[in-house]
């Protein structure tokens, strides 16, 4: 291994944010390393979101490029990698969390609560529509694909009527990573607006099997440097209610974890689609010990916890869970 190999998808965030994973790899490592772009299903198909059906369709064709001996590492935004573990693949570190909350873009700088009746407002997410709906059932809904700028460019531009919108709900993180947030008219706060397991932070994935030479003993060390152990056990923690409630692709779930004074608090919302009904379960958990090792236990109690109290209070009525179609 002379050069680190970095798979990536071809979208303008995903090459921003792992062209930020690389140079910190570079730098942990003294290693050179080289993106090569992978086509992805979700990046070929025009469905929505709630279509698509099952997990990995953003990281399939990445997994395979490394286990072909393509890549040396993968980078996933980690709310699009599977939960179930892979045989042959390891998730080796999860940089530092960016922000996880949504926000809103929306013309004149409106809020979401400021928006006319009958505004149309653009998102391809199950869990945002719900949230919508929710908060304000007189919106129009508008299900919509498409990069960041694309999206962007039907609330700001010119557009023909039929493409216009009023507003979108995006990714703060997404909008940093690309030098937009300036787009951003509101943030939408996480204790009332809990976003998708893992949103905010990346997955580093490699093989399984360890490189004993000295390059691969290099970039071993540097995973491990640019891994955060608190941003490791929170989205552990949110995607321990995502695996445990078997919620795929069209199942509204909001999580939300963090870690203070010595507790691990995580919160989990499941809606129904239309966004009349919801269920919340909160719980924290004592950090006994040190460590990442620790940190991930709690997590894993935590979500056990969440995911029991909300099938217990029926959330399964709500939404398609325990892989429901």
């Amino acid at each position: 291994m002379t050069t680190v190999r970095i798979g990536t998808r071809g979208s303008a965030l995903a090459l921003a944010q792992t062209r930020q994973v690389a140079d910190s790899l570079a730098r942990a490592s003294g290693l050179d390393v080289e993106l090569v772009t992978i086509t992805t299903h979700g990046d070929t198909t025009s469905e929505s979101l709630s279509q698509l059906g099952g997990t990995g369709v953003f990281t399939g064709a990445l997994r395979e490029a490394l286990l072909n001996d393509e890549i040396d590492v993968a980078v996933h935004s980690l709310k699009d990698l599977p939960t179930a573990e892979h045989p042959d693949l390891v998730l080796a570190a999860v940089p530092k969390r960016a922000d996880a909350r949504d926000v809103l873009c929306a013309r004149d700088g409106l809020t979401l609560d400021d928006l006319a009746a009958g505004a149309r407002i653009g998102t391809g997410s199950p869990r945002r529509i719900a949230q919508v709906r929710s908060r304000r059932p007189d919106l129009t809904v508008v299900d919509i694909r498409g990069n960041i700028d694309t999206r962007l460019g039907r609330v700001f531009d010119d557009v023909d009527d039929d493409r216009r919108l009023d507003a979108i709900v995006l990714a703060a993180a997404g909008l940093g990573r690309l030098g937009r947030a300036d787009a951003a008219t509101q943030h939408l706060e996480l204790s009332d607006w809990p976003t998708a397991p893992g949103q905010g932070a990346l997955a580093l994935e490699t093989r399984r099997a360890k490189d004993a030479s000295q390059q691969g003993r290099a970039l071993a060390k540097a995973l491990n440097a640019v891994n955060h152990a608190t941003t490791r056990a929170v989205v552990a923690a949110e995607r321990g209610v995502l695996a445990g409630l078997e919620a795929g692709c069209a199942a509204p779930l909001g999580t939300t974890a963090l870690v203070e004074d010595g507790l691990l608090f995580l919160t989990a919302t499941v809606y129904q689609p239309d966004g009349t009904r919801r269920l919340t379960s909160s719980h924290a958990v004592s950090l006994e010990g040190n460590g990442q090792a620790a940190l991930l236990e709690a997590a894993q109690d935590a979500a056990r916890r969440v995911v029991d109290e909300l099938f217990e209070s029926g959330a399964a009525d709500l939404a398609p869970l325990g892989g429901a179609a």
